[in-house]
């Protein structure tokens, strides 16, 4: 309105300015900055770039009118601050540019150091140093960084001409380099810039600033940040803040030297000093793995000042975040400072024991500790690990930076482990060091062994956040990545790609060849109870894992709301599915009864001249089914088995059409006689062939169809509950017919069951009450609920039939024609198959749960599709009410997990509404 001023929006927050929750609008970097900053921690000044201004930069392709000018007050607060100007030529400010999503993505974005270094101030920053080799390592730091960052030129220009100077020179290393020597790589940096892109390397400080902070905002967009965050389930629509801070210098000499810290090890979760710290470096050495590093006890023999100070630092920061903290720091000069906290990846052992154990310390509660970790943390214990007592040939050994066990072949980089994995092969990747353009090879391969870097370096905080089995640091391995081979020092072998190893990231131990896997002792406690997990688990550490592990399940167990059950459809799988907690079987599919010896007994049905002939074939099915049925019932005796009548398309039980044609066309040719029998096979093959068979005759639609298959069906799942009941069972099953869209639909096959079902009762002599409902895969299903929920007893929700006709696409069909460009689009974060849609089929579960219990108040309501056992769909449904959900068997544990965790989150989330509430009130 007129003579009402605009707010313009603010996109630079200083360091002083902002908290730990504001990760959404300053990063997790950001935010944790400006916590330690009002902490009073030493923590070199800055200020942070928005996620609003990543998100306005790519959606317009410049940076917002404003931000400049933001930036440039931004600057003089620091510049006053510090006592120093930006681009100084006597005693120059200079700062570091990072990236910090909300999500920690280790490795996957930009990072720039030393901007405001020219030709002029790296003298100044030598006098004012007193440390000319220093000055003139900054730049050369500068230049190859801002080269290969900012300005897109192949990094390997830069290595290469790096690691030819150290040849000629017969260096072991980058500290063996004179100033000399780094003033000529200055020069040769600097051609390399001029050459690749026609430019000199800008000198301007303000210039070299702006252009790093473009580069942030483009990194968010980089192939492997992409492909990093849809494995993560990150959205792709939240844009990174940008860090701008004051550099302090580990690389100046004697007294300094950075580092990476953990207050807890996150391999194992233990109490204790863990970390990594080299001398006189930057931090981008510690992290990319190029040097072996050393431990914090060194550190403590080094400068105990500093380490106490850091030790003090450590333990107020965990205090303050109740949560182990991964803390990067730098000493310049004996002067200790504070460059990051956040709180730390880690394994998911490390997980479950560092939520017990802040329990335990009384720095969280036991509902806490469940939210604390995770369904995929726990999935990742259930693997299976190396048996201890097999033979195995030790080859040499590393240092254990994310537990499990990998066999696979060794591949030496990302094309290999694409292809061989492709071609249905385990890989482990094999490398020197990883650094983020390692990130496809290590998605696909089952392991990770680097020569170099220690447990904070790129390839151990990638594998650990991704759950991926990693060693590290064994150097006594030469990898030769051209001539495809890795030559073992130790014992003077040497390995090709291709070759088989295995690797224990628990121990750090590599073996030659297979190794027997075993069941893990998480699996063995979740099957057989705690006696027998500790017992499977042979060590104390391991003990005090089984132990948290079922500290935390039955907390979640406790405080779940949601019933888990199983899909599963033979007496195996029902035993099993008990064994890993489920309370019954949400789906028992019937379609695999009618195949093998049975499927002629369906093509006479289909082929049957009159009645008389399908009776004869539905009787014969009758006996069989109900086997199957006893065996499944009593696996689950006391447990509701809701078996689902025959869902798919009727055609899938006849010949292919295609390949019977070209068979008998064949025979014709050959002038070999074609029976009445085979033309009328090929004549009901053709008249049975759907163009699309997902939404054709399959369902309630073949039941309607051939009445006599529900009949057959309904019969024996009430024989075999009547025969279990005779024997002082408790078989508890339920009747559910598919692709439901019309009430009458129910009406008609209710009505068939139920007088089956009498009938059986009346000859058998045992009273049976079998609950008759529904699943509801139809969108039309879901929006009429109200009609049909008067007519059954349950409504199933099968998402996975829901996802397709609800979207309008076949799984089959799309998933690799264009999701990845659906993907890259954002029009998906996460593939619906994968975690329910909320917004749309998600919308189809609630507004069909909501209409079905207003006309049914007493209808019990689930999930059966994959859904129910995907951690994100687990908290949607128990959001929104649901009585159960149901997953496969493997996936019951975290299921269980999952609920527990939502019911406590939707305590919370209850609380702080009633506060509000109440401070509302007031």
């Amino acid at each position: 309105m007129k003579g009402i001023k605009q707010m313009t929006k603010k996109y630079v927050y200083g360091f002083s300015e902002g908290n730990k929750d504001q990760k959404d609008l300053l990063g997790g970097k950001g935010a944790n900055l400006a916590e330690m900053t009002n902490l009073g921690l030493p923590v070199p000044p800055g200020f942070t770039i928005t996620t609003e201004a990543c998100r306005a930069y790519l959606g317009q392709g410049e940076t917002p009118e404003t931000l400049d000018v933001e930036v440039t007050a931004a600057i003089r607060m620091v510049e006053t601050e510090m006592g120093k100007k930006l681009g100084n030529p006597a005693d120059p400010l200079l700062m570091s540019v990072r990236s910090g999503a909300k999500f920690s993505m280790p490795g996957m974005m930009e990072t720039v150091l030393n901007i405001g270094l020219n030709d002029d101030s790296v003298h100044g920053l030598a006098k004012q140093s007193g440390n000319e080799r220093f000055a003139w390592d900054s730049y050369r730091r500068l230049i190859q960084m801002f080269g290969k960052t900012v300005m897109d030129i192949d990094g390997d220009l830069f290595a290469d001409a790096l690691h030819g100077l150290q040849k000629r020179k017969g260096y072991a290393g980058d500290l063996d380099m004179t100033t000399q020597d780094l003033q000529q790589l200055v020069v040769e940096y600097k051609e390399i810039v001029k050459t690749a892109t026609g430019v000199d390397f800008p000198q301007e400080p303000r210039k070299q600033l702006d252009m790093a902070v473009e580069a942030v905002f483009r990194s968010w967009n980089t192939d492997r940040a992409r492909l990093y965050r849809r494995r993560e389930h990150i959205p792709n629509s939240l844009g990174t803040a940008v860090n701008v801070q004051t550099m302090v210098f580990g690389n100046m000499g004697e007294g300094s030297g950075t580092g990476v810290c953990f207050t807890r090890d996150p391999s194992t979760g233990h109490s204790g000093v863990y970390g990594d710290y080299l001398e006189n470096a930057q931090g981008e050495d510690v992290v990319s793995g190029i040097r072996n590093t050393l431990s914090l006890a060194d550190l403590e023999k080094i400068d105990k000042k500093s380490y106490d100070e850091l030790r003090a630092i450590m333990d107020k920061l965990e205090v303050h975040y109740r949560d182990m903290c991964d803390i990067e720091f730098t000493i310049q000069r004996g002067k200790l400072w504070m460059l990051q906290t956040r709180v730390g990846k880690r394994t998911a052992s490390a997980a479950f024991r560092i939520a017990d154990q802040l329990v335990a310390e009384r720095l969280i509660t036991r509902d806490e500790a469940v939210t604390r970790v995770t369904g995929d943390q726990l999935t990742s214990l259930l693997f299976p690990q190396f048996d201890r007592k097999a033979e195995k040939k030790l080859i040499t050994k590393g240092m254990p930076a994310s537990p499990g066990a990998a066999v696979g072949e060794i591949v030496l980089n990302n094309s290999q482990a694409v292809e061989r994995t492709q071609a249905g092969a385990s890989v482990i990747l094999v490398r020197s060091e990883t650094n983020p353009d390692d990130l496809q090879g290590m998605v696909v391969a089952s392991g990770v062994l680097t020569a170099r870097g220690g447990k904070t370096s790129h390839a151990a905080v990638v594998a650990r956040g991704m759950g991926r089995c990693c060693v590290v640091g064994v150097d006594d391995l030469v990898v030769d990545e051209e001539a495809g081979t890795v030559y073992v020092k130790s014992q003077d072998t040497t390995y090709h790609a291709g070759d088989t190893i295995a690797i224990d990231g628990s121990t750090g131990e590599v073996f030659e060849g297979k190794v027997p896997v075993t069941d893990s002792p998480v699996k063995t406690y979740i099957a057989k109870g705690l006696e027998a997990g500790l017992e499977a688990a042979g060590d104390d550490d391991t003990r005090e894992l089984v132990e948290a592990v079922d500290h935390i399940m039955t907390r979640a167990d406790d405080k779940r709301e949601l019933v888990v059950r199983a899909n599963a459809d033979t007496p195996e799988d029902a035993r099993r599915a008990r064994e890993f907690g489920a309370q019954g079987i949400g789906l028992c599919r019937t379609e695999h009864m009618f195949l093998g010896d049975r499927r002629k007994l369906i093509e006479q049905v289909i082929l049957a001249k009159d009645k008389s002939e399908q009776e004869e074939a539905f009787k014969a099915l009758v006996p069989l089914q109900e086997g199957d049925f006893v065996g499944i019932f009593d696996a689950m005796d006391g447990m509701t088995v809701t078996v689902r009548l025959i869902d798919p398309p009727l055609h899938e039980f006849l010949p292919n059409l295609t390949d019977l044609s070209v068979q008998l066309a064949v025979k014709e040719a050959k002038g070999e006689k074609v029976t009445a029998e085979e033309t009328e096979l090929l004549q009901k093959v053709r008249q049975m062939h759907e163009q699309n068979p997902m939404l054709g005759l399959r369902g309630v639609r073949l039941g309607l169809k051939l009445p006599g298959l529900i009949k057959l069906q309904v019969r024996a799942i009430a024989n075999a509950a009547a025969k279990l009941k005779k024997q002082g069972r408790d078989p508890r099953p339920e009747i559910m017919v598919p692709l439901i869209g019309s009430v009458r639909e129910m009406q008609i096959v209710r009505d068939m069951a139920l007088e089956i079902i009498s009938e059986v009762s009346a000859e058998t002599g045992v009273e049976l009450d079998i609950p008759i409902g529904n699943m509801i895969e139809l969108p039309r299903a879901a929006v009429t609920a109200d009609h049909i929920a008067p007519e059954s007893d349950f409504f199933s929700f099968g998402t996975n039939d829901l996802t397709q006709t609800t979207w309008g696409f076949s799984r089959d069909d799309v998933e690799s024609s264009f999701f990845d460009e659906y993907f890259d689009y954002s029009v998906f974060g996460t593939s619906p198959f994968e975690s329910i849609d909320t917004h749309g089929v998600g919308a189809m579960v609630q507004m069909g749960t909501e209409r079905g219990r207003k006309a049914n108040p007493n209808i019990h309501v689930g999930v059966c599709g994959e859904h129910g056992g995907d951690p994100a769909s687990i908290h949607f449904f128990a959001e929104i009410g649901l009585d159960y959900v149901s997953c496969s068997p493997f996936r019951v544990p975290v299921a269980r997990l999952e609920a527990g965790r939502a019911a406590i989150s939707n305590e919370s989330e209850l609380a702080l509404e009633r506060g509000a509430e109440r401070n509302t009130t007031a």
